[in-house]
């Protein structure tokens, strides 16, 4: 190979390097950003929680869901930053391995979720109920339940009947509320008045005679439909979760191939330049000896 076209590809070398160094740490240090702001507001949604609290059960807190989210993307990243600026193969490759191992486990669990859609519905049923039985002591969940039966016009988990799981609610509590289900399941009217007590005396009636007046359907299949409906959108949020790993696995396979060509480019040239350095003595020391005897 000509001396101009060893050095173009040690240019082009080097130029693929820094273009991986930087589009790593840029990588990395944009998800510790993300991660450090999750974490703010987790540990300021649980600050504010703690002040409301009446239940001791952490049970679909957003505030500690944000907080170990927060957590793990900011450790994780913080590896990888390190990991690139330090260009140390052990935290590069742990960088690597825990994306691939988290979108494996993403990957799986939505495979399985599918496999065992009956399963994975009746565990989404059963811990809404146990929502459902704290609804009144947890604001989340309250919140949470709240704004989905009223933005997908829905009721419970599996249906309205659900709602016989809390205490104020069934049919054999003593308070104005037995019987009935929030007014979060009532079928909107067109009036600006809410009537908090539209779903008085529903849960003990047949489905055809109360579905002008409460959302009969549960909660579950209705967000599983709208998702099924719009399809594209499920699409995009999925691709939004699992196109940034794959990115980071797939630069940070990159970067360390090119660290290891490197380091034995590097080792090549020291073995090289000592084997040199090795065979060029003797003929030093030949040329000391004509020296001190020219004759």
């Amino acid at each position: 190979m000509a001396a101009g076209d060893a050095e173009q590809v040690r240019y082009c070398g080097r130029f693929s390097y820094l273009c991986l160094k930087l589009t790593l740490i840029t990588y990395s240090t944009t998800f510790l950003l993300i991660g450090a702001l999750v974490l703010m507001v987790g540990v300021y949604a649980e600050i504010e929680r703690q002040k409301y609290k009446t239940l001791e059960s952490a049970f679909l807190a957003p505030a500690i869901i944000l907080i170990l989210l927060g957590v793990v993307m900011f450790l994780v990243s913080l590896v990888g930053v390190l990991a690139s600026l330090r260009d140390n193969l052990r935290c590069l490759q742990t960088f690597m391995y825990i994306l691939g191992i988290c979108l494996l486990i993403e990957l799986t669990g939505g495979v399985v979720a599918l496999i065992f859609r009956n399963q994975t519905i009746n565990f989404l049923n059963n811990n809404i109920r146990r929502g459902i039985e704290n609804y009144y002591d947890d604001l989340d969940f309250k919140n949470i339940m709240d704004s989905v039966q009223k933005r997908f016009k829905c009721c419970g988990g599996e249906d309205y009947k659900d709602w016989s799981q809390n205490v104020y609610h069934n049919c054999a509590a003593p308070g104005p509320l037995a019987c009935g289900v929030p007014y979060t399941c009532c079928v909107t009217n067109k009036t600006d008045i809410i009537n908090t007590m539209c779903g008085y005396k529903t849960i003990d009636k047949e489905r055809l005679s109360v579905q002008h007046v409460i959302y009969v359907r549960g909660c579950t299949n209705a967000v599983l439909i709208w998702f099924l409906d719009n399809y594209s959108i499920m699409a995009g949020v999925l691709l939004g979760i699992l196109l940034p790993q794959f990115l980071g696995v797939l630069l940070s396979l990159l970067y360390i191939t090119r660290v290891e060509d490197i380091i034995a480019e590097h080792k090549l040239s020291a073995r090289l330049f000592e084997e040199a350095r090795q065979g060029s003595a003797p003929e030093f020391a030949g040329a000391g000896c004509c020296l001190c005897y020219p004759g």
